[in-house]
């Protein structure tokens, strides 16, 4: 064991320093310009003068002006002047010792008392003390290779001594002044040689990590160098390319757009500059091979392609209402309820705008309507002339087929090929926020896997939120309460019943016979003449032949069948007259159509041999449905089977659904309760099978209008009585035998007068419904209405002296 040091007591001035610590066996250079520095080292030589040795002093670290309770005894070793030629002293550390009280000394410097600490380790070194000596010696190694100390490696290798290696870590740059301060004051060496392990320890492993940041932040700095300088190169070789090619380098250089300055400059409402912006930083940040710059450039396009602020000004005619008017009635003959519907949306447009209140709660004033009709009655080019009226833009979009929901409110743009929905790109296309936007065949969405198309309009055609419309592409507010939105169908019923419930319903029943001939006269002829490459004095059409052509020839709610009609009447003069077979100029009478293009499809019942009417025999009555192309009229057979070759029952033909089989039911179960009192032959109806058919049986049918012409057609046949060729009849029946009302009450009666038919029975219920039908359709028809199927039978049998024998029953 080696014996410990003897403690000593001395008498020292004091050197202070001020954030700074001196280990035993370190060697300092002091500044002498300081003066508690100068007057410890003087009075230490005056005290040396009188002793033999050199001078010492006390160091003592002074931290926040307070001095440490542990100093190190410190010999002046050498005086003179420092590198930068100031005065200064080389001092070296040689021992701990604990401050005691002050005194008196030479000089201007603090004396105080000190006594001497004792420092012992044994000998030879314990194994965990040597093992601790080994890793204190490995750590500072690697500590100075990194910092390329090669000379202080063997330095630190040949201390054996603890007490000293411990002190040796005050030379650590990377301590701070308490860490040193914390070793001079840990009197154990071996305790102290762990302490300097440990905070070597941590120095090294937040080395590493600093040294991971900094070679990661390296490796980043240099990849964006050389991606810089390959892109540099690139424009470069493609500048010279263009050059070689003989391109405008100035307008490629425009292609590279700087899609910042561009959102700064557009004119885009605040949420949507914001977040354009945002994509912007991320297009900065994005490499040019990455996907997602691809996708940000084309939705940073398609938002700076939008016409956010873009409105355009309505027309004088928008807020003059009876030249508005006056452009709807030169484009269109008829359609009275949707003209007077556009006319009172425009009164009150202008009344609002009168009075400043063209946005109210943020909503402007658009509108949403649905024109609901037949084939042909002009639904699709309303809208044009709309857009007219008002001097705005128009779009169509065609809704049929459409199963997509994307197609209605975009795509996520994440998805390849992305693109924003039908209405976001009507709007583009129109160039600004208020078109008139043509929702074409919306009766025609389907559904399927991909989602609800018609569940995506409902935003989109309800005024309480279209004004905050989010489309999944775009994903920004976008305001479509200043569109006006017009949607188009030929079925009602066909149409979601939510989706209908946000649309104002303007049906478009058809055109009266005197519509035609002023449409084809006006709109019509005149197209297609300059599309038979005919002038208007070279062929005529008398108005009886445009009345036969609408009457005979087609036979329709719409106009569409009889512009073909036209157009194959020219096409045939004109073919004639390049034969040389005929001259022109030419006017075509009535006279002529049988001639050009063949008999009439559509002979009206009355003007048929009475011979060869349906309704010539017992058991035959005409009623009236509504199909998916306007009115039309119906026709129902009964027959009574031979008792001996079929069974008692009801069969029933032509594609009838639930509600048609019902009523045929409920009008067998009426004459079987009812019969006596009719003075029909019920027991025929009991012990003989019933068949009744509705020809056109390709055509499915289903109501319960037909009821009252069910029983109509089986009283005749009971009767004998024959049903008048004139008389068509409409309505639901009871099992008291009351008539019930119906719908189509003006599509019926249009069909009823395009067959020829002159007398119509209906509901007592829907008399109100007359006042939609055209006057000059009323004025050629017999309307009766009726509350009981008695009241139905007195109208349309024939009287029984005009009447036949019963017919001879067939078979079912």
């Amino acid at each position: 064991m080696a014996a410990e040091s003897p403690a000593f007591t001395l008498t020292l001035p004091v050197l202070p320093l001020d954030d700074e610590v001196v280990l035993p066996g370190m060697v300092v250079p002091l500044d002498l310009s300081d003066a508690e520095v100068r007057a410890a080292v003087e009075a230490a030589q005056a005290a040396a003068r009188s002793e033999p040795g050199k001078p010492k002093v006390l160091l003592v670290p002074r931290v926040d002006g307070t001095y440490a309770r542990t100093g190190v005894l410190g010999t002046v070793e050498q005086v003179g002047r420092l590198a930068d030629g100031d005065p200064g002293a080389l001092i070296r550390g040689r021992s701990r010792v604990r401050i005691g009280a002050g005194t008196t000394g030479p000089g201007a410097a603090l004396w105080v008392e000190g006594a001497g600490v004792e420092e012992g380790v044994p000998e030879p070194l314990p194994g965990q003390v040597a093992e601790l000596v080994k890793e204190y010696k490995a750590l500072a190694t690697s500590w100075l290779r990194k910092r390329g100390a090669w000379q202080v490696v063997d330095r630190v290798q040949a201390i054996d001594d603890v007490s000293a290696l411990a002190d040796n870590s005050g030379y650590s740059p990377f301590l701070s002044t308490e860490q040193k301060l914390e070793l001079l004051e840990t009197a154990d060496p071996v305790a102290r040689l762990r302490l300097a392990a440990q905070q070597l320890r941590d120095h090294l492993a937040e080395q590493e990590v600093a040294e991971t940041i900094a070679k990661d932040v390296q490796e980043g700095v240099d990849k964006q160098q050389r991606e810089f300088l390959l892109r540099r190169q690139l424009e470069a070789v493609r500048k010279e390319l263009r050059e070689l090619n003989g391109e405008n380098s100035k307008d490629a250089a425009e292609e590279s757009d700087d899609y910042r300055a561009r959102v700064e400059a557009a004119d885009l409402p605040e949420k949507v500059r914001e977040a354009a912006l945002k994509e912007v930083d991320k297009l900065e940040r994005a490499s040019d091979q990455s996907p997602e710059g691809s996708w940000i450039r084309t939705w940073l396009d398609t938002v700076l392609e939008m016409p956010w602020n873009e409105r355009t000004d309505d027309s004088a005619s928008a807020y003059d209402i009876r030249g508005a008017r006056a452009v709807l009635d030169a484009e269109h003959a008829g359609l009275e309820d949707v003209k007077e519907r556009i006319t009172e949306y425009l009164a009150v447009r202008k009344r609002r705008a009168d009075r400043g209140l063209g946005v109210v709660g943020g909503r402007r004033g658009g509108a949403v309507l649905a024109l609901v009709g037949p084939p042909g009655v002009g639904k699709t080019s309303l809208g044009e002339s709309v857009a007219h009226a008002m001097g705005r833009k128009f779009v169509r979009v065609a809704l049929g087929g459409v199963r997509d929901e994307a197609e209605i409110r975009g795509h996520r743009r994440t998805y390849v090929g992305a693109l924003p929905g039908r209405i976001v790109r009507a709007v583009k296309e129109a160039g600004s926020m208020n078109p008139v936007i043509l929702l074409d065949e919306i009766d025609k969405v389907g559904s399927d896997f991909r989602g609800d198309p018609a569940a995506a309009l409902l935003e989109v055609l309800d005024p309480a939120q279209n004004h905050t419309f989010r489309d999944h592409y775009l994903e920004v507010e976008l305001d479509l309460s200043d569109v006006v939105f017009l949607a188009t169908a030929n079925v009602l019923e066909a149409i979601p019943e939510a989706l209908a419930d946000r649309m104002e319903i303007v049906r478009l029943d058809g055109y009266t016979e005197d519509e035609k001939v002023v449409i084809a006269r006006d709109h019509l002829l005149p197209r297609q003449l300059e599309r038979a490459g005919l002038d208007r004095d070279e062929v005529t059409l008398e108005e009886s032949a445009l009345r036969k052509l609408a009457g005979e020839y087609t036979r329709e709610a719409g106009v569409r069948t009889l512009e073909r009609s036209i157009a194959r009447l020219l096409r045939k003069v004109a073919a004639r007259h390049e034969l040389g077979e005929r001259e022109l100029p030419f006017t075509v009478t009535d006279g002529d159509l049988r001639d050009l293009i063949g008999r009439p499809h559509h002979v009206p019942e009355s003007a048929q041999d009475p011979a060869e009417r349906r309704t010539a025999v017992p058991g035959v009555a005409t009623g009236l449905a509504v199909t998916g192309a306007g009115g039309d009229v119906l026709y129902v057979e009964a027959s009574l089977a031979d008792p001996e070759t079929g069974a008692a029952g009801l069969t029933l033909t032509g594609q009838l659904g639930d509600v048609m089989k019902e009523s045929a039911q409920i009008a067998l179960s009426f004459l079987r309760s009812h019969g006596a009192e009719l003075e029909l032959p019920v027991a025929d109806l009991r012990d003989r099978g019933v068949h009744i058919h509705f020809p056109a049986g390709a055509v499915p049918k289903d109501g319960p209008s037909a009821g009252i012409t069910m029983t109509t057609a089986l009283a005749s046949l009971l009767s004998g009585r024959l049903v008048r060729t004139d008389v068509a009849m409409t309505g639901e029946v009871s099992l008291t035998g009351r008539v019930l009302p119906i719908g189509g009450v003006k599509q019926k009666l249009l069909a009823a007068h395009r067959a020829g038919v002159t007398t119509v029975i209906i509901p007592k219920r829907n008399e109100p419904d007359l006042d939609d039908v055209p006057a000059e359709v009323l004025d050629k028809l017999d309307v009766h209405t009726v509350t009981d199927v008695r009241q139905v039978l007195e109208l349309a049998l024939a009287p029984a002296e005009d009447g036949v024998e019963p017919a001879v029953p067939v078979a079912a």
